[in-house]
């Protein structure tokens, strides 16, 4: 659940915030799921990570399982975790515009 950057700092990417941004995009199974995290995220999450965190969103009802006549289970973001995404993502572009204030001139520069 950890990537490395090219600076060696780790970053902790959260499985439930991940899978909301997916789903952001419409629904999709476990699988297309870890996929899609992968492809924008760089990030792999394991069965156990990825499934208990769709149990635990849908008990809170921010996603809930699509009727499919596949043996997969597709899930979608509900209405409550559109918002619940988009609270996330305003406190990390808070952080994120406060590291760049930090950094100032100093930011995009080497070493």
């Amino acid at each position: 659940m950890h990537t490395r950057g090219a600076d060696g700092l780790r970053r902790t990417n959260d499985p439930p915030v991940l899978i909301l941004t997916s789903l952001a995009g419409g629904p999709k199974h476990g699988h297309a799921l870890a996929k899609d995290i992968e492809s924008f995220a760089g990030v792999r999450l394991g069965p156990g990570a990825l499934y208990g965190a769709i149990t635990r969103l849908d008990e809170r009802g921010l996603i809930e399982a699509v009727e499919s006549g596949d043996r997969r289970r597709p899930y979608r973001i509900t209405a409550t975790g559109a918002t619940a995404l988009a609270a996330a993502v305003a406190d990390m572009r808070r952080i994120a515009e406060v590291g760049e204030r930090r950094l100032g001139p100093r930011l995009g520069t080497a070493g």
